[in-house]
C-alpha cells in the first residue's frame, strides 16, 4: 500500500483491500473516501466490501466515484460534502491515487 500525504488532513492511495483496513486504522485515519467506481477492473474489491469492514473498525466512509469522464462538478460537490462531513485525517483512494488527488485539489477551490 502506497500512501502519499497531501497535507496534515488528507492522503491518497491506490486501490486498498479489506485486509489493509486494520493498518489504515492503526495509521490514524478516521475516514476514507473511495473515488473509484465499482467494477472498473476485474477483481477489484467493491465499495460495499471496503465499507463494511471500515464501519466495523469505526472508520467513516463515503463513495464519491470518478469514472471515465473524469472529475466533473457532481464529483467535486460530493467531495466537498465528504470533506465537510467526515473527520480527519482522511484517506482518498482510486486505482492509482491520481483521481483522489485531483478531486481533492478541485474541491479546495469551493471550500476556501
Amino acid at each position: 500500500m502506497d500512501i502519499r500525504q497531501i497535507n496534515d488532513e488528507y492522503a491518497v492511495a491506490g486501490q486498498i483491500t479489506v485486509e489493509e483496513l486494520d493498518e489504515i486504522k492503526a495509521m490514524g485515519f478516521k475516514s476514507i473516501v473511495c473515488n473509484r467506481p465499482d467494477e472498473e477492473e476485474p477483481g477489484q474489491p467493491s465499495f460495499a466490501e471496503i465499507a463494511a469492514k471500515a464501519e466495523e473498525l469505526g472508520i467513516e466512509i463515503k463513495h464519491v466515484p470518478v469514472g471515465r469522464m473524469g472529475v466533473d462538478a457532481d464529483a467535486v460537490n460530493g467531495m466537498v460534502d465528504a470533506l465537510d462531513e467526515l473527520p480527519r485525517p482522511m484517506l482518498g483512494y482510486c486505482r492509482s491515487g491520481a483521481r483522489s488527488t485531483t478531486i481533492y485539489e478541485k474541491s479546495q477551490h469551493l471550500r476556501g
